[in-house]
């Protein structure tokens, strides 16, 4: 059993190791280049668009400024939906990568040991899944992650994740163009 364990470590710390890179990567880029050619081939834009969506996703990058961006470019509802399906793809990621670092009996005696009662959270509840994903700053992602250790059904996983996605995309851009109209 000892090889099995090392092994699920060393696919963590390799996951982690390219997530930090990316992330590293991603915060030292010019992105002058980048935004001129979404403007230049607007097409073509959006599917950068939606690649950096789902880059973002294994990085700890805030997707909100390319969200603004887009609301710049394209107009409030695409910008919707660009980032509704961006972050979906997003989530997608990082729901492999949960499922790839989780080593499930090694989870539940963790969770077991957490505060509060978090070991005792729903994560299979529909509901949680929702709500859990709205919480401000890395909550989508730790949800994300824990639905790839726990194997959550791909079919509810999906459901809920679109639309909590596409109500995040909806106040962000909704907020952006209150924002901009003060301005």
């Amino acid at each position: 059993m000892k090889p099995s364990h090392d092994h699920n470590y060393l696919r963590g710390l390799l996951i982690i190791l390219l997530v930090g890179l990316v992330s590293l990567f991603l915060l030292r880029q010019d992105t002058s280049g980048l935004v001129s050619i979404i403007q230049k081939y607007q097409n073509v834009g959006l599917v950068i668009s939606l690649s950096l969506y789902t880059l973002l996703g294994a990085t700890f990058i805030p997707s909100e400024p390319l969200t603004l961006l887009l609301i710049k470019l394209y107009g409030p509802l695409v910008a919707m939906t660009v980032a509704t399906i961006g972050n979906t793809f997003a989530a997608f990621v990082e729901f492999f990568i949960g499922g790839n670092i989780g080593d499930l009996a090694e989870f539940e005696k963790r969770k077991a040991r957490l505060p509060f009662h978090l070991g005792e959270i729903p994560i299979q509840s529909p509901v949680f899944l929702l709500l859990a994903r709205m919480l401000p700053g890395f909550g989508s992602k730790f949800v994300s992650l824990a639905c790839g250790v726990y194997k959550i059904p791909l079919p509810t996983y999906a459901w809920t994740t679109f639309v909590s996605n596409l109500i995040g995309a909806a106040m962000v851009v909704v907020g952006a163009i209150g924002l901009l109209k003060l301005v």
